[in-house]
């Protein structure tokens, strides 16, 4: 098990999902463009929904990589836990508006795995990850990021409790 890289790679992707957030709060709806424009598929359910914005991803991939390097880790390992983060952030919303889900609804753990495994995967050959730490990181992510959440709620940072 190594330990340390998880935990890089943990602080990284608390970076990358907890970006978007905090940008809206700061922005509020000022560039804040819906990543899907609005598209609509065949079942007449959005493609992402209102709340994955191009803002978001922008912001998230930007900052993600510029702080990779703080944690003694390179830009491309940022820039990929980061695409990869926010690559499973779309699956589970593309899957939520699928089941019919409302955007912003909580779907316990389609909302915490693919946010962590996608990047856990990208990034398992530059950090020499095994599948024991996959699957480590990607439960730490998990529990910390329900903890994470409802200390955020109270804060007022985040709108809902997940």
């Amino acid at each position: 098990m190594q330990f340390l890289p998880v935990l890089k790679l943990l602080v990284l992707l608390t970076l990358a999902n907890g970006t978007p957030i905090v940008a809206k709060k700061i922005f509020g709806p000022r560039f804040s463009y819906p990543l899907d424009g609005g598209t609509k598929l065949p079942d007449g359910r959005p493609l992402f929904g209102p709340s994955k914005t191009v803002r978001g991803i922008l912001v998230s991939i930007f900052v993600t990589t510029a702080s990779a390097p703080l944690l003694g880790l390179s830009l491309g390992v940022g820039a990929t836990a980061a695409a990869a983060a926010m690559a499973g952030d779309l699956f589970s919303s593309f899957t939520k508006r699928r089941l019919n889900f409302p955007a912003s609804s909580q779907a316990l753990g389609l909302d915490q795995v693919p946010e962590s495994l996608f990047p856990m995967l990208a990034c398992s050959r530059a950090l020499s990850l095994s599948a024991a730490d996959i699957a480590l990181g990607t439960a730490i992510f998990f529990i910390g990021e329900l903890i994470l959440s409802r200390f955020l709620y109270r804060l007022r940072v985040r709108d809902r409790p997940y």
